[in-house]
């Protein structure tokens, strides 16, 4: 009878011992499709949240700027009483304190009034997963379409390759921008000066 070689026994044992790393649970789909086109009318979007994980970090200022034709026409601009303690950090990064969103709506209120104010529109965002992230959280609370998202980074790796980064810091001061950051309004203003810098170069 031929004997098992040293090497074979050895795999053998490592495939029966080696731990199953299945998920638990199914990775969510990405319920959004990503999109580089050119759109003119469009819903820039930013959220300011206590911390980076949707669903178990919540929302403390929304802001959404619509643009028809690359012009203004509509802002929502809203404080959030997120119902959880706000960090010293995101105090100091925000300037939002507990004290600012004690008397402010919860999320129940407004997430309805948001889905609104976006209608069938796109949306542009900076670094979209993560405000992508937040906005799919609110499924729970109200029913949230499959938009056509623009990511404002990936759009500004293609057309600014000087700067050194793509953060929205970075490439608001690359064109000179008056930036309010970590404010919602501000950044989606930015954001939205950035796109249109962006498709203007493309």
């Amino acid at each position: 009878m031929e004997r098992p070689n040293p090497r074979e026994i050895l795999e053998q044992k490592m495939r029966e011992t080696r731990p199953s790393w299945t998920r638990k649970t199914p990775a969510k789909p990405k319920k959004y499709k990503s999109n580089l086109k050119r759109v003119d009318d469009y819903v820039v979007l930013d959220f300011e949240t206590t911390g980076l994980r949707a669903g178990s970090d919540k929302i403390i200022q929304i802001g959404a700027v619509k643009y028809i034709g690359h012009m203004h026409k509509d802002t929502m601009y809203v404080t959030i009483n997120p119902e959880q303690h706000i960090s010293s950090t995101i105090t100091r990064i925000t300037g939002i304190t507990n004290a600012d969103v004690r008397d402010a709506p919860v999320i129940e209120d407004v997430a309805h009034e948001l889905i609104q104010f976006i209608g069938g529109l796109p949306l542009i965002a900076h670094n979209a997963p993560f405000d992508m992230g937040f906005l799919y959280a609110l499924e729970e609370i109200t029913p949230i379409p499959e938009y056509t998202v623009i990511d404002t980074v990936k759009l500004a790796r293609k057309a600014i390759p000087e700067t050194p980064n793509h953060k929205l810091t970075t490439l608001s001061a690359y064109l000179e921008l008056e930036h309010n950051a970590h404010d919602a309004l501000g950044d989606c203003l930015a954001t939205a000066a950035i796109y249109q810098f962006c498709i203007g170069r493309m």
